[in-house]
Formats: structure tokens, sequence, C-alpha cells
């Protein structure tokens, strides 16, 4: 697929876009004659094009114009006539969110139709294309009054009906636990990079464990993570930030050892006042990772919440991206964990893996209900570079089928007595569709809501982590990033560790109010 753009200064709006509609195939894009990168294009052999092209008209007029071609012949044509200023402002620098009378606005929606008209497709999610939907919903409501904003959210950015009430559902949920965090407050985040097997879909930045290279780091990974955790710690206390929530995710924190498990929670609760935590989550992550001694560990550590996480209860789909473990192994696992006393489960599934279909999407999700845990999260499968999946013809469910799997979990879900209380988007995901957290009323996760919309600081450790530092009293957030790899973080530890007294000079700089 060629997107050509012409005379036009949003192709980054209008590149996500059409990969909504194509997210099997590559998009080319050629702005004004010329690749991204500068260079002249190449475009032999490629049979599917679109272009959108600004051309003025007279002084205060402009014609947004898209066309989409297959084998240079015009398959479907829409334009508008645009005034060129809207209120005085130049349209070229207002976003796509700002103003539903923006040029950008226009083109998006004249390259929406036409997608539409030619694929059949119509996304729920309509132009868009980022993070958190739930977020602008907010925006607008609080702008305009929430029956004019969600109105102007369906209508200007052509949102179904269903996913607008999803974003205002998720919006409701949200505000209890946002009006908690204070300017005073942080959550803890501790990476655990490590997994069993490395999932075909999975780009996190993780390692297998029953590789060489990978034994040989673990250990001293660990001890170079309890000396960071010990540290954030102590920086936590000279700040004087409060601890809200904790979360230890990985890759699969449960790769540790029994023994590690519990030396880290230990050093957690050494290091951290967690008085003022009111939820602490451990992903144990899948099943072949998990034992009964590990669950001990983690009860006995203080974690009140866990994710077990299946993705899928076929065992043909298990195997077609790379699980080692069945559906019977989730049950017991999770069975195990209710045995040991843990009453706040997580379990997620993922729409569209490789081999699924839409009955066994819904045996899935079926099964999960069935077993009755206090959330079940389920994401829209995502294709990112780093993954090692790839499209490939009669293998993944399409694009409809993964929306019809998204259609039936909602609704199932609503029905089943779980509200939706936390919502993301990822860049590439089939069908511009979403990942959804969906709970029992009153095991919404705090950790969650107060990552996903930036609520206040999160302090992380491991390879990979992102602390990042919220203005206590503005939108700006700082970040400091830890080595992405755990060789690197390893060998550059001390360096990493000196990155860290950023926190000091940050909350120096705060002037957050003192206690209570």
């Amino acid at each position: 697929m060629v997107l050509i753009v012409r005379n036009n200064p949003y192709a980054y709006e209008l590149e996500k876009l059409t990969s909504s509609f194509f997210p099997e195939e590559h998009v080319i894009v050629v702005i004004d004659g010329k690749l991204k990168d500068g260079s002249e294009p190449v475009l032999d052999g490629e049979s599917k094009s679109v272009v959108v092209e600004l051309v003025s008209t007279h002084d205060d007029m402009i014609r947004a114009q898209v066309s989409y071609f297959e084998d240079d012949v015009v398959i479907t044509s829409l334009f508008e006539e645009l005034p060129i200023f809207t209120d005085g402002v130049d349209n070229r620098s207002i976003s796509l969110a700002d103003s539903s009378d923006s040029i950008e606005l226009h083109c998006a929606q004249l390259l929406y139709k036409v997608l539409s008209d030619v694929t059949g497709l119509d996304l729920g999610w309509g132009l868009l294309t980022g993070i958190r939907p739930s977020k602008l919903l907010i925006r607008l409501m609080d702008e305009k009054g929430e029956e004019e904003g969600i109105e102007y959210f369906k209508n200007c950015f052509l949102v179904s009906p269903k996913k607008a009430k999803l974003a205002r559902n998720v919006a409701s949920a949200e505000e209890s636990v946002i009006a908690t965090s204070k300017p005073d407050s942080f959550s803890l985040y501790i990476s655990i990079p490590f997994c069993p097997t490395r999932c075909s879909y999975c780009s996190f930045v993780s390692s297998a464990v029953n590789t060489t290279s990978a034994k040989k780091i673990i250990e001293p990974y660990f001890e170079n993570l309890c000396r960071e955790i010990e540290y954030t710690g102590e920086l936590a206390s000279k700040s004087g930030i409060k601890m809200l929530s904790a979360y230890v995710g990985g890759g699969t924190p449960s790769t540790l050892s029994a023994a590690q498990i519990e030396r880290l929670l230990k050093l957690v609760n050494s290091s951290f006042d967690l008085s003022s935590c009111s939820e602490f989550t451990f992903e144990a992550g899948r099943p072949d990772t998990i034992t009964k001694d590990k669950l001990c560990a983690i009860r006995d550590g203080g974690i009140d919440r866990i994710s077990i996480n299946p993705q899928t209860m076929n065992d043909g789909v298990l195997n077609a991206v790379g699980r080692r473990h069945s559906a019977k192994d989730v049950i017991d696992v999770y069975n195990d964990a209710r045995r040991l006393g843990f009453t706040n489960i997580n379990m997620d599934l993922i729409a569209g893996l490789p081999t699924d279909t839409l009955d066994g999407f819904k045996y899935s999700l079926n099964k999960l209900i069935e077993m009755d845990p206090e959330s079940i999260t389920v994401h829209a499968l995502a294709f990112k570079r780093s993954s090692d999946l790839n499209y490939t013809d009669g293998l993944f469910s399409t694009t409809r089928d993964t929306a019809s799997m998204i259609d039936f979990a909602n609704d199932t879900l609503y029905q089943n007595g779980y509200i939706p209380y936390y919502m993301y988007r990822q860049a590439k995901s089939v069908g511009n569709l979403e990942n959804v957290g969906w709970c029992k009323d009153g095991y919404l996760s705090k950790y969650n809501i107060y990552m996903m919309e930036e609520c206040h600081t999160i302090l992380a450790c491991g390879a990979g982590a992102v602390t990042k530092l919220k203005d206590p009293y503005g939108p700006n957030i700082e970040r400091i990033f830890n080595f992405k790899y755990p060789f690197e973080y390893n060998d550059r530890f001390d360096e990493q560790i000196l990155r860290k007294n950023r926190v000091l000079d940050f909350y120096g700089r705060s002037s957050l109010p003192k206690g209570d």
C-alpha cells in the first residue's frame, strides 16, 4: 500500500489511519514526491495507492481531495472545499483532536470514508489512532459538557456508539481512582525481563530463560535489581513521596525461584514505606512457571493481587504462539492460587491470535468467566516490529473476526457483571482495536489507572524500565530510562544508578507540601 501525500503537512496522522485499515501491509509514504528519508521512491509493482492532497483554489479556500487507486485506475474519490482559516487561526497548526473545523480533521475524515468504502470496514474508533481514547473524551466533556462532548467525540471523530459508551464507562471508573492521587504520590514498578520461552507475538524486552546467555545473566541481574530497589527506596524517602501502588511485571516474574521471590518482596517491604500502599500486584503470568512454593512466597510477601495469563484456553492456539503449557495447566494453577488464599486474580486473553477462530475465542472467554476471576483483561493482537509474528495467509484471524471477538467480549463481560475500568491501544493493533481491563465491582487495578492516565510519578527498577517523574502541579513528565537489555543493565549498572539521582533533583524543584 502506498500513501501519497501532496501539499499536506499531516502525513503522520494519515499514515497511522491508513495502517489501521491495512495492518497486514507495509504502508509506503511518499510526501511531495519523496520518501520520508528524502530519497526517491521506487514503486514498481505496487498495485494499490491512496492520494491525499491539498490544492489551493483561491485566496481563502483550499480543496482537500482523497483518491484510491488500484493499478493506476481510480476506484473512488472524495473532496471538500474548506476555509484556510478557522477563527483566525491557521489550521496547519491545529492538531487532529483540537478542532472539528481543522483541515487535518477534514483530511482524515475524507481518507476514512474512502478507505471504508473500498475495504468495507467500519473501524469502531473511527479516526482515533492514539493510545488513550478515554483521556480525549474526558477532556472534551470537561470543555463542552458531558452530552455535547460525547456527541462531538462520535460525530467529528466517527467513533461508533458502542466504542463511545465504552470510553465513557472507562472514564467513569477511572475518576474515583484518579482522585486519590496527590502531588506527593508515586507508584513502583519492578521489571523481571525473563520468560520460559518467547511468545511469537511478544515485543517486550525479555529473554527466554532456556538460552545459555540468559542463564548466565539472571543471577547478576537479580543482585543488581535488589541494589536498585534498595537505592530507589532511599530516594523516595528523601524526596518525601508516598507509595500508592506497586507492580512486579515482566517478562514473567515467576521465572524467579521461590527463594528469589521471597527475597525480592522482603526487600521491597524493608526499602519502602508501604503504609499508604493500597495495592501490590505480582504478574505471575504463565502457568508453566508457577509452583505452589512460588505462590506461597508471593502471598507471604504481601502481594494482594496476582495475574495468571492464559491468553487463550485452546491448546492448539497456545502451541501456535510458542507457549509450552496447556489450558488444563491454567485451571490447575488458578485452583492452587484460590486454595492458598488469593482473593484478587486477573486473567488475560488476546483476540486475534494465530489459528484462533471466533468460536474458539468465545470458548476461551466463557471458560474464564466460568472460573470466576475478579478481573479479565482482553487485548487485541498487535503486530510489533520486534516480535517474531508477521501476517501469513491463512494463519490469522481476519480484521473482521478480531473485531467480532472484541465485540463479543465487551457484550459478554457487561452481561456477566464486569465493568471496564482502564483501556489503551497499541500501534499496529488489528483493526485499530483496544485493550480493556474488566473487573467486578471493587476490584479495579489502581496501578493500571495511575500508570495509564499518568496521574503521578512512577519509580521503575530493572532492565527496560522507565521512571516517569510527573510534575505535581502540571502535565509535564521527565523520564529516566534504564538500560534496555539485561546484559547492558548489568554491565553499566553504576552509570544507571547515577541517573536515578535526578529523582532528588526533581523533587527538590517541585516544592511538595509537607505531609499532614
